[in-house]
């Protein structure tokens, strides 16, 4: 499933890079970008209340009406935007790659990118063992307490729109970061005194998507502009590292027998490797 998400997420970025502008572009991906964060996110809410209201079959065949809709639209919808002149070869394609990988300024946008967004998959995939297993919350409470932090994201998002015009990108970048080390943070402290609860979970895990919503437009906006002659692989590879850093966390947060320890060290370590390579990112992309 993993696989098929990335697919249709570069898929869609070379739909942007073909029918916009750079700078348009850049609008439109961290928007897709966006969308990214905020689907794995919703799907608890929707797979609990289909499994309460329907049973947990429903779940199966939602999952397959939705791929035959998927299917339908892209048949029908998506025309061919690319022209033959900018159509690439393989071997181009891997040569771009090369090019983006032998830059510090990319790799940092896109592993501190990856840091900001994805990496709140680790505690979406403890939450359960969390609220309900420590915190001793109904099932039902995790999809609620879920979407309060998919609010976090839709806040911050909005936030950076109105921030970008007012703030350099590189500056409001680093600054909405912090405001998810400190959430991080304050989650570890709060499971190793011993002082969980909802509030001192939930909270911070806001503040911890308040400041993903922000970072995430601003990296991946920064990632593409790097080279704006290879935009679409350059976005291409910017969602491969968001799901490796996605994939990479959520399976950290299984390791040892305390979810909420787990993820809030997983948490924290991500917000901090993401805080470092922002700091390497930029001081070479102004030189």
């Amino acid at each position: 499933m993993a696989k098929n998400v990335f697919q249709v997420h570069v898929i869609r970025r070379a739909i942007v890079r073909d029918t916009a502008m750079p700078q348009e572009a850049a609008r439109r991906l961290a928007l897709m970008n966006l969308m990214v964060t905020v689907g794995p996110g919703l799907a608890p809410l929707i797979g609990g209340i289909l499994a309460a209201t329907l049973g947990w079959r429903s779940i199966l065949y939602a999952l397959a009406a939705f791929g035959i809709a998927n299917l339908l639209c892209a048949w029908r919808l998506l025309p061919e935007t690319g022209t033959p002149a900018r159509q690439a070869s393989a071997a181009s394609i891997l040569q771009h790659y090369q090019r983006l990988l032998g830059s510090s300024v990319f790799l940092g946008y896109a592993i501190g990118g990856g840091c900001a967004t994805t990496a709140m998959y680790a505690f979406v995939a403890a939450a359960p063992f969390i609220i309900s297993g420590e915190l001793h919350r109904p099932a039902h409470a995790i999809g609620f307490y879920l979407t309060l932090l998919i609010a976090g994201v839709w806040l911050g998002s909005m936030l950076a729109t109105q921030f970008i015009g007012l703030i350099a990108i590189d500056k409001l970048l680093v600054h909405a970061n912090w405001l998810s080390v400190v959430a991080a943070f304050a989650i570890l402290a709060a499971v190793l005194s011993g002082h969980l609860s909802v509030a001192l979970t939930v909270g911070p895990m806001f503040v911890f998507t308040l400041g993903a919503g922000m970072a995430s437009s601003a990296a991946l906006s920064q990632a593409i502009s790097v080279d704006p002659e290879i935009i679409g692989s350059a976005s291409g590879l910017y969602g491969f590292t968001q799901m490796v850093v996605g994939a990479l966390c959520t399976a950290l947060a299984g390791l040892g027998n305390d979810p909420a320890l787990a993820a809030a060290l997983v948490l924290s370590a991500a917000r901090i490797i993401g805080q470092l390579s922002f700091w390497i990112a930029q001081p070479r992309r102004a030189s």
